[in-house]
């Protein structure tokens, strides 16, 4: 599929009311537990996406467009998991998108735009319809991050249907 920047914002939209409707008001037993050691639970994952809107997306096509392969993406700054409860974290991501969008929106891109590149510190040239895409993605990976800890809360219980189960037999595949 070529990139299409009207179906990724649609995904993008959609995130922050899927994320809502998934965890809002679930027990602490489901939201504040994870996979093991060394891995996130869903309110981590939330504050990433937060952190990662604020950083990541939008400033770096900005960036893209203002420098080309001139210079490098500025590096990420750390991801600091915020203290904050769920809800608020939930909150919070909602309005930092819906922020995010509408800036996007406010680029007006073209689809020479979307070919334009950029220098990523390690991917070394991309494209600004790459950069989008992989937002798009991102979601969609840390959307099946949280179904696969909500699902791991119960694989014990499941019995025999575990075998029917993929996201019992899925370890995650993001480095992130």
């Amino acid at each position: 599929m070529n990139f299409d920047l009207q179906i990724a914002t649609a995904l993008l939209t959609r995130t922050p009311a899927t994320l809502n409707a998934l965890l809002r008001g679930l027990p602490p037993s489901l939201t504040q537990t994870n996979e093991g050691e060394d891995t996130w639970d869903p309110r981590t994952v939330v504050a990433h996406l937060i952190h990662t809107d604020r950083i990541n997306w939008v400033p770096r096509a900005k960036w893209l467009l203002e420098f080309g392969e001139s210079r490098v993406f500025p590096p990420p700054a750390n991801n600091n998991p915020r203290e904050n409860p769920l809800e608020h974290l939930l909150d919070e991501f909602t309005d930092v998108r819906a922020e995010k969008l509408a800036e996007l929106h406010a680029m007006h891109l073209t689809g020479q735009d979307l070919t334009r590149r950029g220098l990523h510190p390690k991917f070394g040239s991309v494209t600004l319809s790459q950069l989008l895409a992989t937002w798009a993605a991102h979601d969609l990976t840390h959307l099946h991050q949280i179904s696969r800890i909500l699902a791991h809360q119960f694989k014990e219980s499941v019995g025999p249907w575990t075998e029917f189960l993929g996201v019992m037999h899925c370890n995650g595949h993001s480095s992130f």
